[in-house]
């Protein structure tokens, strides 16, 4: 299936995320906690599909959006959003993000958006 690079501040979103994306025959190929990191993983590794949370430290998700989709105009990348973020997610979605997840995470909805991005 799909190569995916998960991207949270959180080592237990990570984690979450990860069964999730495991569970549906995919393959964790890398985690970053924070936009930069996930810019040179991106790079690195070339994953088919992204899955970027919105707030993080150092760099947030939108910044990381923006500078992966200038590089790389083909990338996949999910937004996670809290609820209440729903102003961000719009905005990611504008620049290029293909769709987005909300958290506390639902198996069924995160595996539903990465097989429809693919």
């Amino acid at each position: 299936m799909a190569n995916i690079l998960i991207v949270d501040d959180a080592k237990f979103m990570r984690m979450t995320l990860g069964t999730i994306i495991e569970k549906g025959n995919h393959t964790v190929i890398g985690e970053a906690e924070d936009g930069r990191e996930a810019i040179d993983l991106f790079h690195k590794l070339s994953p088919d599909l992204v899955t970027m949370d919105i707030t993080m430290p150092e760099m947030n998700g939108l910044e990381a959006v923006d500078s992966i989709l200038s590089s790389q105009p083909s990338a996949k990348i999910i937004m996670c959003s809290a609820m209440g973020q729903q102003k961000m997610v719009v905005e990611a979605i504008e620049k290029g993000a293909k769709d987005f997840i909300v958290k506390p995470f639902d198996e069924t909805r995160v595996l539903d958006a990465i097989n429809r991005v693919l």
